[in-house]
């Protein structure tokens, strides 16, 4: 990925490297790949160093990629792996000469040349030196790090989480999906590898808006439009109108368009990280998913239908055994086990229970629920589901499920 990156149409375009030539340079790409996309830059230690490169390696590598074009027309060749569009090699516009690295890549030395085989070469052996490094393959780790289970953390998980995944990458020729494993099959994923209750990882990120919205499709089944039997109402009405252009945007994760190169700020911006997801500007957004998707409307601008409707009373139904679900007490429990990753206690199962009885009794929600079992009238799915919306809504809105 790292070496076809490079040549990627939409990439050669993106970051402008389509402008860089020999006797024009473009650094803007060369930068990036650096300090965002592999090393990352680590402590900045003097003027133009920062540890991981310098700015004399980002002028080096902005050689090493002169000459890499977009081509214009959508008729260009295809990657067989990615079966994206590639751009093409311009031999005139590349430089030919010698690069020379810094310390930092113990001065490495890349032989320049002259035809599209060779540049490709070059490429190849800029890549191989970058990921030589130890601090790329530690780059990697952190981000895999924060991603799934906290956004800081102490010298400890660096010497005996984040080192060993990072050997582990290498070792395995930086094949990602054997760390990932290793990580979220640990006893630290799981927060059991001490009894310190101050550094819980279970519980420690915020969702993202698109990790919410997931979970809350899969979890309740919402019964989204057929795209082939229905597509009108499953692109237009609930994907692009409700989800991209609705939910999404409002959640602070427009999709395809996030404020930088970078990314997302919630995973890159110290010291918030996926707290940034959380704010006076996302709240409305991620709070009105689930009341939507239960209504059928779009409740986060005016009232559009969005032809999904989440039926509480069918999720009690299919996914509680019926003893339980007829008992307050265990139906909040038994939604809890399912919705969040730690049970729940008497308090929390008491604030919870009180939208499905509110000021009555238990017996008030056990007498409701067996009442419609035995009718199935819509007046009484009315009384359930009432109370079962405003259950759900407040167990998903929780923090208890709003982090993970």
């Amino acid at each position: 990925m790292a070496k076809k990156i490079t040549l990627d149409n939409g990439m050669l375009d993106y970051l402008d490297n389509t402008q860089n030539n020999k006797n024009n340079p473009n650094e803007n790409y060369a930068r990036e790949y650096l300090e965002l996309f592999t090393i990352l830059k680590g402590e900045q230690i003097g003027e133009g160093n920062y540890t991981n490169y310098t700015e004399l390696d980002i002028q080096q590598a902005a050689k090493v990629f002169s000459g890499f074009k977009k081509k214009y027309d959508r008729n260009g060749d295809i990657d067989s792996e990615t079966n994206l569009p590639t751009g093409y090699i311009n031999v005139s516009q590349h430089n030919t000469d010698d690069k020379t690295f810094s310390s930092a890549f113990n001065n490495k030395v890349i032989v320049g040349r002259n035809d599209v085989a060779g540049i490709i070469e070059e490429l190849h052996e800029f890549v191989d030196m970058v990921f030589a490094q130890p601090a790329t393959a530690k780059a990697y780790c952190r981000k895999l790090y924060r991603y799934f289970v906290k956004s800081t953390w102490n010298e400890t998980i660096e010497t005996d989480i984040i080192e060993p995944l990072a050997q582990q990458l290498i070792n395995n020729n930086f094949e990602i999906l054997p760390v990932v494993v290793t990580l979220l099959s640990s006893e630290h994923f799981y927060d059991a590898d001490d009894g310190d209750a101050t550094d819980n990882t279970i519980g420690a990120i915020v969702k993202s808006p698109l990790q919410l919205l997931s979970e809350v499709c899969s979890m309740f089944e919402v019964p989204i439009p057929d795209p082939t039997s229905d597509p009108l109402r499953f692109y237009n009405n609930f994907y692009q109108r409700f989800i991209h252009q609705t939910y999404i945007k409002a959640a602070g994760m427009e999709m395809y368009n996030p404020d930088s190169v970078a990314g997302y700020p919630a995973y890159y911006q110290e010291p918030s990280f996926d707290r940034i997801w959380f704010s006076s500007n996302t709240l409305i957004g991620r709070y009105k998913l689930i009341e939507s998707l239960i209504i059928g409307r779009n409740t986060i601008t005016p009232n559009a239908n969005i032809y999904v409707q989440l039926d509480t009373v069918a999720f009690a139904e299919n996914k509680i055994e019926a003893s339980d679900a007829a008992d307050p007490n265990n139906l909040v429990l038994k939604i809890a086990d399912l919705l969040f990753p730690e049970a729940i206690d008497e308090s929390r199962r008491d604030y919870f229970k009180s939208f499905l009885i509110e000021d009555s009794n238990d017996y008030y929600w056990t007498g409701a629920w067996n009442q419609y079992l035995n009718t199935q009238s819509e007046a009484d799915k009315t009384t359930v589901k009432t109370r079962l919306d405003a259950l759900i809504t407040a167990m998903v809105n929780a923090a208890e499920f709003q982090l993970m």
